[in-house]
């Protein structure tokens, strides 16, 4: 990981105190609380009602497509064109979330994603949906997605004030957690009803976040005339610039990646491992809900710690615990660990995506949101297809011994890394974060 900061690759960009609209960032009044701030509540009612809609589809998307294939592997290829659409889609999506009115964007975005799904569940009930149509749909949606999430950081971004950040965040890894957890059986019970119903959910969905986006009244970005004024390939050019300008940025970037990869397969080689052996669905069941449940509990506890405790020591305490399941469950493999190891190995998780997301956002000028969300999305779209293959591919050749050493390993050995991270020390709790603000801009020549 790199610590250093080249200053010549700053002079281009503009400065968080360049701007009337990056004020916030350095002085902050003192915030109501998010309960009573109208335009967050609409906007994660609108992100709440898209996330559970979006797994209840995402649930039944292999169950629609095998029934329309016959076959397992042509399934999955159906059920994995939409990550081509989100990888291809997600760098451009942060420069236009830049250049065009963030309300209007993900109004717009949001309704397209509203037809998709309204056009393929119509289909489903009817009897008429193709294979060919439900990948189109899927990809059109993985795109819709990509447009979305920028959009809607920056959004964040502009309604929440600094100090909130956390908290605002961490209820977002609440409410992710909790429709992970509603999702499958949800999706389980509307599909057995009818084929269609949790296709349609995710177009319900989609039209919520329209209609509550729509109805927040105060601005989602500010002056964009600036931003147009550049050329989208020079924009871009720009927002890569400035991640990796910035020492902890560059940092996040590489561990985004190692963690996903390391755990995700770590927890694909203990599913797979445990279906070989013949363990029922139900129990197997048990451990993915183990999981949620532990990053719904961390979700709650998380604006406190972010509150309370450096960001930078959180992280790397945080991940050291997560590291240390891992290597439990390495050296004792057996179903009750998996159990019992994994919900306190989690639970610091929504701390550390919090104590980060907020902080970047805190840091980063506004008009540079979209393309800094894009930039960090991609290093998980990144790892997705890694994450089966590492898992997999490690338990066919090695076995789970092996398996889960290597990949507790690699997690023991990031935290290491992170550990000498002097960029990452230095992130302070919530009431330094405008002056790293104040400092980053004072810092880049001009």
């Amino acid at each position: 990981m790199t610590t250093s900061q080249d200053p010549g690759l700053r002079e281009t960009l503009p400065l968080p105190t360049d701007r009337a609209d990056a004020a916030p960032v350095a002085d902050a009044p003192s915030p109501a609380r998010l309960l009573r701030n109208r335009s967050y509540m609409l906007l994660m009612t609108g992100l709440t009602a898209e996330t559970l809609g979006a797994g209840v589809a995402l649930f039944a998307v292999p169950l629609v497509a095998y029934g329309l294939t016959g076959s397992v592997v042509q399934a999955g290829v159906v059920a994995a064109v939409g990550q081509v659409g989100a990888l291809l889609a997600t760098l451009p999506a942060g420069v236009v979330a830049d250049r065009v009115d963030r309300r209007r964007l993900v109004v717009a975005a949001a309704g397209v994603g509203t037809l998709l799904w309204t056009t393929v569940a119509v289909a489903a009930g009817l009897g008429a949906l193709t294979t060919w149509h439900l990948a189109a749909a899927l990809f059109g949606a993985s795109v819709v997605g990509a447009l979305v999430d920028p959009a809607t950081s920056g959004a964040f971004r502009s309604v929440v004030p600094v100090p909130q950040l956390p908290t605002a965040l961490a209820a977002a890894q609440g409410r992710d957690a909790a429709a992970g957890l509603l999702a499958g059986p949800l999706g389980g019970v509307l599909y057995a009803v009818s084929h269609a119903i949790p296709l349609a959910a995710a177009a319900v969905g989609h039209l919520a976040t329209a209609v509550c986006t729509w109805l927040v009244r105060e601005p989602l970005n500010g002056d964009v005339a600036e931003a147009r004024a550049t050329r989208p390939v020079a924009a871009l050019r720009e927002g890569l610039l400035f991640v990796w300008s910035v020492p902890l940025f560059r940092a996040l970037l590489g561990l985004f990646v190692v963690v996903n990869v390391a755990f995700g397969g770590l927890m694909i080689g203990i599913n797979l491992e445990l279906v070989r052996t013949g363990t029922t669905p139900v129990l197997i069941g048990l451990v993915d809900l183990a999981v949620g449940l532990g990053v719904l509990v961390g979700a709650v506890l998380a604006p406190r710690l972010v509150g309370r405790f450096r960001a930078g020591a959180l992280v790397v305490v945080a991940l050291g615990v997560l590291a240390t399941g891992a290597v439990a469950m390495a050296l004792l493999q057996s179903y009750v660990a998996y159990l019992v190891v994994l919900p306190p190995a989690v639970l610091l998780v929504p701390a550390v995506n919090a104590g980060l997301s907020g902080y970047a956002a805190a840091i980063t000028p506004a008009q540079m949101q979209g393309r800094l969300a894009s930039v960090l999305g991609l290093t998980g779209l990144a790892a997705g297809p890694l994450v089966p293959l590492v898992g997999s591919g490690l338990l066919a050749r090695y076995g789970i011994g092996t398996a889960l050493a290597v990949l507790a390993g690699l997690l023991v050995v990031t935290v290491a890394g992170l550990s000498t991270s002097r960029s990452l020390w230095r992130v302070g709790t919530p009431d330094t974060w405008a002056d790293d603000a104040r400092a980053l801009a004072e810092a880049a020549p001009r």
